[in-house]
């Protein structure tokens, strides 16, 4: 019996040695992916406060690595293009010097959403400095630490200012890509019929591509209503001359943002999002645009849809293709309406892979 229970106690002692050394080891790995995500989000809270937009973070592109997808449509489309993945045109740091070569152009400038600010890219400006471009991620009018009052914008030419003076200021034969996330994508836009010859191409990420004549707003009419409908009985608008006279702006409650953007973010973008976020002003967004064939319609425009997202149903994002077609369409799987948190790996890939098409 002795022997037995001997035999037992050094067994339950080997095995609960090393269940000890598996804890300790896990428990290590847990605290060091922990410190790494500190890191992270202290360098996004320390970017949203100072706007340091040029800073490189060390390890800011975390997650989302996969889920991602390509077709190509429209003029020039090949079967070997629309086959090749993602993940070959991914350059490492060996490719660098040659990828950087290949590309006609290497500005890429970033425009937010409603509501956001040039602080929502900074996993993307991380991810694409160590990739060799130079990028660009601008606060439009009211927005981020641009300090207007959002209820004296009233116009989408007010809004964009900040992306057209940029432009207007860029070396004669310079070119950029522009990059515009949701009603951001009206701004782009704008920019694509005022300045065609500043821009190489144009991405419109869960977007709000328009056609001629339509309004941004137009576009979240499925999850928001029809604009008559909104102006007159949403509780999220804002007053900013009395109530005697029209809204000004709107922004949504803590929870009904959550809902909308925000389904499969991390929660500490949430966190960062709810405290930077700022009132969207309703005339930018209210505002048809007129857009020409020899201008915008000149234009090399690319989708990138978001197939998890609230705000921008897969299936509106899908009728903005078809109405108004793109050279070229990436989807992006598991993605909520901010792929720059819920799938900055994705985005960035994709990013390059529009960045390398001739």
């Amino acid at each position: 019996m002795g022997n037995i229970f001997c035999v037992r106690n050094k067994d339950e002692k080997e095995r609960g040695g090393s269940r000890s050394k598996r804890m300790l080891g896990n428990g290590r790995s847990q605290r060091k992916m922990q410190a790494e995500e500190e890191l992270i989000h202290r360098q996004a809270l320390s970017m949203a406060i100072h706007q340091q937009l040029s800073q490189r973070f060390e390890g800011g592109g975390g997650g989302g690595g996969g889920g991602s997808m390509s077709r190509r449509i429209g003029p020039g489309s090949t079967s070997s293009r629309r086959q090749r993945a993602l993940s070959d045109s991914f350059p490492n740091t060996k490719q660098l010097p040659e990828f950087l070569e290949s590309l006609k152009t290497k500005k890429i400038v970033l425009i937010h959403g409603e509501g956001f600010g040039a602080w929502c890219w900074y996993k993307t400006i991380a991810l694409l400095e160590e990739s060799g471009l130079l990028t660009n991620a601008l606060d439009l009018t009211g927005s981020g630490i641009e300090l207007t009052d959002t209820n004296r914008i009233t116009s989408l030419a007010d809004y964009s200012k900040p992306l057209t003076n940029f432009l207007n200021n860029l070396p004669e034969d310079d070119k950029v890509i522009l990059v515009g996330h949701s009603s951001g994508g009206a701004c782009v836009s704008y920019a694509l019929e005022h300045f065609p010859e500043k821009i190489s191409k144009a991405v419109f990420l869960c977007a709000t591509m328009v056609s001629d004549g339509q309004r941004p707003f137009d576009v979240f009419a499925e999850e928001l209503g029809s604009a008559e409908l909104f102006m007159k009985e949403s509780k999220f608008l804002i007053y900013g001359n009395g109530k005697d006279n029209p809204p000004t702006g709107f922004m949504f409650a803590k929870q009904q943002s959550k809902g909308l953007y925000f389904n499969q973010s991390p929660a500490k973008d949430v966190a960062l999002a709810m405290v930077s976020m700022r009132p969207i002003p309703l005339g930018p967004i209210m505002e048809k645009l007129s857009l020409t064939p020899e201008k915008y319609g000149t234009s090399r425009r690319f989708f990138i849809q978001t197939l998890d997202d609230h705000a921008l149903s897969p299936d509106v994002q899908e009728k903005l293709v078809r109405e108004n077609p793109p050279e070229g369409v990436f989807k992006i799987k598991g993605s909520d309406h901010c792929p720059f948190f819920s799938k900055p790996q994705s985005l960035h890939k994709i990013l390059l892979e529009i960045a390398q098409i001739p």
